[in-house]
């Protein structure tokens, strides 16, 4: 069994109708807002270590979370700080996961310019001029895999962390039926 590391989960949420940016940025002493620069006020957690992104629209963006519950926590923290400013946040806020990204090791090496091939060109997107890893697309799951030639891989674009595992799995099936996993 390969071990799979998350490293970073984005959710979005709405907390409100809408919210005062510039009454939250005077008000949280961590918070960065600089609406020239960009339109939302970033607020950091350090535990867990998440950086939420709040819009005047109500919504918002968590990520840095590791699991699911750094990212509930991390919602519940700021929805707290908001009831304590006089907003009326939601009862339920609906927390939708957008992306997940993991790592994992596949314990061998792979020559890409074999695996490019192997795993259909329609599939693949593999320059290694411009960069030392191969692109693998898969339907289903529909993630994207970065492959390595030291046989890490990053999976990229699942929305559960089941699929996260189903994908790795479909993949490492695929490369040790070619053979193209060299142990």
């Amino acid at each position: 069994m390969i071990e799979i590391k998350v490293q970073n989960i984005v959710a979005s949420t709405s907390f409100a109708e809408k919210l005062d940016l510039d009454v939250i940025a005077q008000s949280w002493k961590e918070a960065e807002y600089e609406p020239e620069q960009f339109p939302g006020l970033v607020y950091r957690l350090s535990s867990p270590k998440t950086a939420t992104l709040l819009f005047r629209s109500g919504k918002a963006n968590c990520t840095g979370a590791k699991n699911i519950e750094d990212v509930k926590t991390t919602i519940n923290i700021i929805a707290e700080k908001l009831k304590m400013l006089g907003v009326e946040v939601y009862k339920d806020f609906g927390i939708v996961i957008q992306n997940i990204v993991a790592t994992a090791d596949l314990g061998g090496d792979l020559n890409l310019s074999e695996v490019a091939i192997s795993l259909g060109l329609e599939n693949v997107e593999y320059e290694p001029e411009q960069f030392p890893g191969l692109v693998y697309r898969i339907k289903e799951p529909r993630v994207a895999m970065l492959l390595f030639g030291s046989g890490k891989i990053v999976c990229a674009g699942a929305r559960k962390i089941e699929d996260v595992s189903i994908a790795v799995d479909k993949l490492l099936e695929e490369l040790t039926s070619l053979g193209l996993l060299h142990k």
